[in-house]
């Protein structure tokens, strides 16, 4: 062997063991056609900033619009999402004349994000003029409807583009370098609408919604053109399948189950009940501007995405699914109380790492929980678990969204009127108050948990090498 030959052979090593998926392509699937069909991601973490980051804080602080209507109105997108597994249902099993399964879908929600985000400015714009209020919030209820469609029938079916794309070895790893790519995609879509609305105007934000919506159907197109090769119509199955509703008994009969779902749900709850407050909290309290609040979605998503890596790192080390879900709660209670305190030590860095804090503890509580709730039914197939851990997890977050900017508005109410005393007679009483609740709910959490870490459990799922969750829903 020549010394070139050794330096080349030595700088392969480096480059698999350090630099990212770089193990993931294939003879079949380039890693630059990975890539490009990852841009869907990009579009659906740039929605993700829009809903849950951006248009909270301009329509509870610039727009005057009650906390409890907008938590309502982000609370659309989670409480739809348990359709996911109907839609990967439907395009497994999905004949089109065309020859094609996954396009059809990802182009229908492709058209639904745009549209959503093509008529949400102008809707906005109608909810702060008097006398327009009732058309504002149907129009508006609308515009988050059909985004939130969107961004979950392009994610459901491009991830199913995806693992029918990737050979089985590298499967695994080609959906988790998507979900990476969802995560990188609302960083930079944090950091690009924070840095565009520095200078705040209606106009602005009209230009930018529009913006997103135009990359959104661009970003898209590129990444679905010539992904999903055309094949002749579907051969039907010479086995009946078994029905959804002898799965689902089977699958619930087992007395961990409702435990672990409960679970999941109480957390994703208190993880999710400041999100349509969070940056509100920054803008009214701390006096951040519109740019600076959108960073905070990137604060999180940066945490969420070191949340992943130590996940990986942790489960290929032989880790405890459950434990890392139980680490993920303490690092939330500890993100909460961070975000509680930046207030009265008028903070802005606490606030941010708390934010950090919250996307790092829920990336722990959410890989934890999947992966032993995906061990528990590898009989039935991962198929109904991923339906499981989807509706209960957006169902609960969805409904704590909402329950969180009521119970805002009603405290904020409350300590304006002097009912709490002179002291907490301030607007931060309100934000406080849920925060408190957060906390309360996550060690509840805890409790519902600890009994399933004590018992004597078959570890059969946890990832002997490199994580990469293959049914993971983003």
């Amino acid at each position: 062997m020549t010394d070139q030959t050794r330096l080349a052979s030595r700088w392969t090593k480096v480059a698999m063991a350090w630099l990212p998926f770089a193990d993931v392509a294939s003879a079949d699937l380039p890693l630059l056609r990975l890539l490009r069909l990852a841009l869907f991601q990009v579009s659906v973490g740039m929605a993700a900033v829009l809903l849950n980051g951006t248009l909270n804080r301009v329509m509870i602080v610039e727009l005057s619009i009650p906390a409890w209507l907008v938590a309502l109105m982000i609370a659309i997108p989670l409480l739809v999402a348990p359709l996911r597994a109907l839609i990967g249902h439907r395009s497994d099993t999905h004949r089109s004349i065309l020859g094609w399964r996954r396009v059809p879908y990802i182009w229908f929600g492709t058209l639904m994000q745009f549209g959503g985000l093509a008529i949400m400015p102008f809707a906005l714009l109608l909810l702060g003029r008097s006398g327009d209020e009732a058309l504002g919030v149907f129009a508006s209820m609308l515009a988050f409807l059909l985004t939130g469609l969107g961004m979950h029938m392009t994610q459901t079916a491009g991830l199913a583009l995806a693992t029918d794309l990737a050979p089985d070895d590298k499967r695994p790893r080609a959906v988790a370098l998507l979900y990476v790519m969802l995560l990188a995609g609302t960083m930079v879509a944090a950091l690009s609408m924070g840095a565009l609305l520095l200078n705040f105007t209606p106009t602005r934000l009209v230009q930018v919604i529009q913006g997103a919506a135009v990359l959104t159907f661009f970003l898209n197109v590129v990444a679905l053109w010539k992904q999903e090769t055309r094949r002749a119509v579907l051969s039907e199955t010479a086995e009946r399948p078994p029905a959804f509703g002898e799965l689902w008994n089977a699958f619930i009969s087992r007395g961990r189950v409702s435990r672990l779902l409960a679970t999941i749900g109480i957390g994703a709850a208190g993880f999710a009940m400041q999100d349509a407050l969070l940056e509100p909290y920054g803008g009214e309290i701390l006096g951040l501007s519109v740019g600076a609040t959108t960073a905070l979605t990137g604060a999180w998503a940066a945490g969420a995405l070191a949340g992943f890596a130590l996940s990986g790192r942790m489960l290929s080390h032989g880790g405890d699914p459950l434990r890392l879900a139980g680490n993920g709660l303490v690092i939330g209670v500890t993100a909460f109380l961070m975000i509680l305190f930046a207030a009265p030590f008028a903070s802005i860095p606490m606030l941010f790492a708390g934010a950090c804090a919250i996307g790092l503890g829920l990336g722990l509580f959410s890989v934890g929980t999947l992966i032993e709730a995906m061990g528990l039914a590898k009989d039935e197939g991962a198929g109904l678990v991923l339906g499981a851990w989807g509706a209960v997890q957006a169902g609960c977050a969805g409904l704590a969204i909402a329950i969180g900017g009521g119970f805002r508005d009603i405290i904020s109410a409350q300590a304006a009127q002097g009912t709490f005393g002179g002291a907490l007679g301030d607007p931060v009483t309100g934000y406080a108050a849920v925060y408190c609740l957060e906390i309360l709910i996550l060690l509840a959490s805890l409790v519902a948990l600890g009994p399933l870490v004590s018992q004597n459990r078959e570890r059969a799922f946890i990832a002997s090498g490199p994580l990469g969750l293959r049914e993971f829903p983003t």
